[in-house]
């Protein structure tokens, strides 16, 4: 179980803050979870651009990325079995490495003792999984998982057979072309999953906003959605961000530790 050590100091104002959402959380039905790139720095996944980004140093992927696997999917799988772009090497081997750290692991206790009912995640990096969290929906796919583009259906690797000599793979079920669950620049977001982060939307009488400044639309929508809806929306964030004015509560700190005191506060408060 997490805990709340981490080299973070708490001061008074930021640890009262912490109690009030709690309080917030413990009196909601339905709490919801936003998750963005910035909790996935805490397990040494640098952002994609800025100063250290994975794209500002080894170049972007193509911004035509989807239009190229539509026009030559057998091709794209190609370079996906054998990248030689240095931005999908760097990727490739970031990901790997990559272990939930201690924001993704009281996630996934608050949702286990009750306390968030769904986390949306805009990271394909696997880790909230890993972590533990089962109501889980990716909204831009899981660099590990494959996924049918006609049934939608999602695979685990060994699940489908990648034969080099007869690109693209197909569906075992409907016989639909297979590419990789991670959403490409210019693909549009996979209806299913869109469509139930609505829904969990319109059930929420709560939001956490974690680690994403809430600019990247369609997910940058559904906070502004419970607010609409006249529900409260916590934002968890070490600096502030387009999105903090609107907040309900700012909790302002690294991802891990404001969780983690946060859970420990949940526990302290719920009856």
């Amino acid at each position: 179980m997490p805990t709340s050590e981490a080299p973070f100091e708490f001061s008074p104002e930021i640890d009262d803050a912490i109690n009030r959402a709690a309080i917030v959380i413990t009196a909601a039905a339905h709490t919801i979870a936003l998750t963005g790139a910035g909790l996935s720095v805490e397990s040494g996944i640098p952002p994609f651009r800025g100063p250290g980004g994975l794209w500002t140093k080894y170049g972007e992927p193509p911004m035509d990325g989807y239009q190229r696997f539509l026009e030559d999917p057998a091709q794209a799988w190609r370079e996906r079995l054998a990248p030689m772009a240095e931005w999908a090497v760097a990727l490739r081997d970031t990901l790997a490495a990559a272990k939930p750290n201690l924001g993704h692991k009281s996630l996934a206790e608050l949702e286990r003792i009750g306390r968030c009912g769904c986390v949306i995640t805009q990271n394909v990096d696997d880790l909230h999984i890993q972590a533990g969290s089962r109501n889980l929906l990716e909204i831009h796919g899981n660099h590990r998982l494959l996924r049918c583009m006609e049934c939608m259906q999602r695979f685990e690797p060994e699940e489908i057979s990648v034969d080099p000599a007869a690109l693209p793979p197909r569906c075992p079920d409907c016989g639909g072309i297979v590419k990789g669950d991670t959403v490409q620049f210019g693909e549009p977001i996979p209806p299913d999953v869109l469509r139930r982060c609505y829904e969990e939307v319109s059930r929420a009488e709560c939001m956490l906003v974690i680690g994403t400044s809430a600019t990247v639309y369609p997910a940058a929508d559904l906070p502004f959605e419970v607010l609409r809806n006249g529900r409260p929306v916590i934002e968890v964030n070490p600096t502030d961000t387009e999105f903090t004015s609107l907040a309900t509560l700012s909790l302002r700190g690294p991802a891990g530790a404001i969780l983690a005191r946060l859970l420990d506060h949940v526990a302290e408060v719920q009856p």
